[in-house]
C-alpha cells in the first residue's frame, strides 16, 4: 500500500463509509495523514464550512496533505471529499451551532469562573451535534445485551461509576470493571458474546482502557466507546463512538459533556425500555427509602 491508495478504498459514497474507511486504514497512515483523518472525523461540522486552508490550520497540517489524503482515500481531490461533509451537514443542521460555539473564545477576561463555564457550555454545544443517532443505536444495543460491563479509569472513572450506578437502578444485569489489585484480567474473563461493554477514555488514554476495549472485541461483545477522538485507540474498532469535548482553561479537563452523554444514553435506555424500567427504578428508589439509605425530608405533620 501506498500514501496514494488506502487498502481495499472504494471511493466513499457517504460520511459513514467515509468514516469506516477511516477506521480501518488509521493505523498504517503515516502521522500527517492520522492528524488530518482525526480533525475530519472529530470535527464533521467545523469541514463542511470552513475551507481547506482553515480546516488544515486547525488539524495542523498543511493544506496540500488534505489534498493528498484525499486522494489516498479515493478521491480526486479535497472538493469532492469535502462534499460528503456538506451532505452530511444538510441533515446535521445543528452543526452550525457547533461551529460558532467552538469558535467563539473568551478575550481580555481575567475571571476564571467566567471562562470555565464558557468552556463547559461550548462543550456541551459541541458535543450534541456529534451524537444524537450513534447515543440512540447505543441505546439499542444495551437493551439487547445479557450484561452490561463498563470502564473507565482514572480521570474517567467518575463517569463510568455514574453509568453503572444509575443503570443498576432499573436493570441488575451490569458490572463495573475496576481492575483494582491486579484483578483485571480476572474481571475480563466475565465479558460474554452476549455482553456490551462501554469504555470511557480520552486523551491521555489509559493503557487499561484500552485493554478492556481490545478484551471486549476478543469475546464478541459489542463494544461503546465514550471518547474525545473517532480515531482514539478505544474507537477505532467500537461498535458504537460517542464523543465529547472536555476543552477547559482549568490544569484539568472539563467533564460536564461526558457526564452529558453518558446520562443521555441512560435516559434513551429506560426510554427505549418502555414500563418495565420505569417499574424496576420505582421499585428500587422504594426500597432505598426503606432501607435508610434515602432519607426522606418531609416530616410528619409538614405541609
Amino acid at each position: 500500500m501506498t500514501d496514494s491508495t488506502a487498502a481495499n478504498a472504494d471511493t466513499p459514497a457517504n460520511f459513514a463509509e467515509l468514516d469506516a474507511l477511516i477506521r480501518a486504514n488509521y493505523a498504517d497512515m503515516r502521522p500527517q495523514f492520522q492528524a488530518g483523518a482525526a480533525f475530519l472525523l472529530d470535527n464533521p461540522g467545523e469541514v463542511a464550512v470552513s475551507t481547506m486552508r482553515a480546516v488544515a490550520t486547525r488539524a495542523g497540517v498543511q493544506p496540500s496533505t488534505l489534498v493528498r489524503l484525499s486522494q489516498y482515500l479515493g478521491f480526486p481531490g479535497w472538493g469532492e471529499l469535502r462534499a460528503l461533509f456538506v451532505e452530511r451537514l444538510a441533515v446535521t443542521p445543528k452543526a452550525y451551532a457547533y461551529k460558532a460555539q467552538s469558535l467563539v473564545k473568551r478575550n481580555n477576561s481575567d475571571i476564571l469562573i467566567a471562562e470555565i463555564f464558557q468552556a463547559q457550555r461550548a462543550n456541551l454545544d459541541a458535543s450534541e451535534p456529534k451524537n444524537a443517532d450513534e447515543l440512540l443505536r447505543a441505546a439499542r444495543t444495551l437493551t439487547k445485551a445479557r450484561h452490561v460491563h463498563i470502564a473507565g479509569f482514572r480521570a474517567a472513572y467518575s463517569v463510568a461509576f455514574m453509568l453503572e450506578y444509575l443503570y443498576r437502578l432499573f436493570r441488575p444485569s451490569v458490572t463495573l470493571i475496576k481492575g483494582t489489585a491486579g484483578s483485571l484480567a480476572m474481571e475480563l474473563r466475565a465479558v460474554a458474546p452476549q455482553d456490551a461493554t462501554i469504555v470511557i477514555s480520552f486523551a491521555p488514554y489509559s493503557i487499561e482502557a484500552v485493554q478492556v476495549a481490545e478484551a471486549a472485541k476478543r469475546a464478541g461483545s459489542k463494544l461503546i466507546a465514550l471518547t474525545d477522538s473517532a480515531v482514539a485507540p478505544i474507537a477505532l474498532q467500537a461498535d458504537h463512538t460517542i464523543l465529547f469535548s472536555h476543552d477547559s482553561p482549568s490544569f484539568f479537563p472539563s467533564m460536564a459533556a461526558a457526564i452529558a452523554v453518558a446520562e443521555s444514553l441512560i435516559e434513551l435506555v429506560i426510554s427505549l425500555d418502555d414500563d418495565k424500567a420505569v417499574k424496576r427504578l420505582e421499585h428500587a428508589e422504594e426500597e432505598l427509602y426503606q432501607s435508610g439509605a434515602y432519607v426522606n425530608h418531609v416530616k410528619a405533620g409538614n405541609k
